[in-house]
């Protein structure tokens, strides 16, 4: 099979269908092979009921539903599994990413080579509350990523070769950073492609401000996993050493001094009467805090389960 096209979805039953038919033109025309995977996140509307209507109709679409509402993340994670194309398509239910650049977004796959492609939708009909913080969160991802060659790593419209969806987990809200946990697996040959940006034609956006927040602190997530995530000593014990080591040494500092001016009766203070005892106790607390933590965190590491699992309602 050439193409699987992932489409997590909540609450889009209007837009369902004409985005099923304007895919299945696509892959007519370009002679591909596929099949389109919804995964309804729980939603409250008619949406399982047209992708039903649509499966009987259209023998190449299948569909997952969650019981409850999980996220865009779990969503994608599921139909990851799922799949079975050689080249995996993700694209947003609400009609505002196009079909016709998948065709452009397979060949940037198969022939040139990539792992990996991200849409760019350079020209956008967003309010400047939504693109200004996008701008943001896209500059400090690339700051932070090392891969300095997207401008969008938030943009649904992705393209994906199977052995990378395969290899990766999408947790949390982490999708908005699918680029950057790719590289962590090894796959590095991550490009961009301008694509068109559509405006909505039916209903309202599902995402509110606190995805902004809820951005910084994946990100923040994202990184120290993609460097720390397997071996938390390294992070958390160094800093830890380091912290009670200052702290000791400024005890032996006080110690030595008040040993010194006693042995030559030079009046002064007893050691616990100065201010720098207490920073030099505070910071060997938090010293040894941070090596168990350390500790603590290697044998969750080497112990954990590394999938998340997701209570599936139907599948089709």
């Amino acid at each position: 099979m050439n193409i699987s096209v992932v489409i997590p979805l909540f609450n889009e039953e209007e837009s369902l269908p004409e985005l099923h038919d304007w895919i299945v033109r696509v892959m007519e025309e370009n002679r591909f092979s596929y099949e389109i995977l919804f995964v309804d996140d729980g939603s409250k509307d008619k949406s399982w009921q047209v992708i039903e209507a649509l499966a009987l109709k259209n023998p190449n679409v299948h569909g997952i539903k969650f019981r409850r509402n999980y996220g865009k993340s779990a969503a994608l994670n599921v139909g990851f599994e799922a799949t079975q194309g050689d080249v995996i398509i993700t694209m947003d239910a609400d009609l505002q990413d196009s079909p016709d650049e998948i065709p452009g977004l397979y060949q940037m796959i198969v022939t040139d080579g990539n792992d990996l492609v991200s849409g760019w939708k350079k020209k956008r009909y967003d309010p400047l509350t939504k693109t200004i913080p996008t701008k943001l969160f896209n500059w400090a991802t690339r700051k932070m990523s090392g891969i300095n060659n997207l401008h969008d790593f938030n943009c649904g419209l992705k393209a994906y070769r199977k052995d990378v969806v395969k290899s990766i987990e999408v947790y949390g809200e982490m999708h908005r950073y699918i680029p950057v946990i790719a590289k962590w697996a090894g796959f590095t040959k991550i490009e961009e492609k301008e694509v068109a940006h559509r405006e909505r034609k039916y209903g309202i956006t599902k995402f509110g401000l606190e995805r902004f927040i809820n951005g910084f602190l994946d990100l923040l997530s994202i990184s120290f996993m993609s460097k720390f995530g397997k071996r938390p000593m390294h992070f958390f014990g160094l800093y830890g050493t380091l912290s009670f080591m200052a702290g000791g040494m400024i005890t032996l500092w006080l110690t030595c001094e008040k040993l010194i001016k006693s042995a030559r009766h030079i009046p002064t203070r007893d050691v616990t009467d100065k201010p720098h005892f207490y920073i030099a106790l505070i910071a060997m607390v938090i010293g040894t805090q941070l090596f168990l933590a350390g500790f603590l965190g290697e044998l969750i590491s080497r112990n954990s389960s590394d999938r998340n699992k997701y209570l599936v309602e139907k599948k089709l």
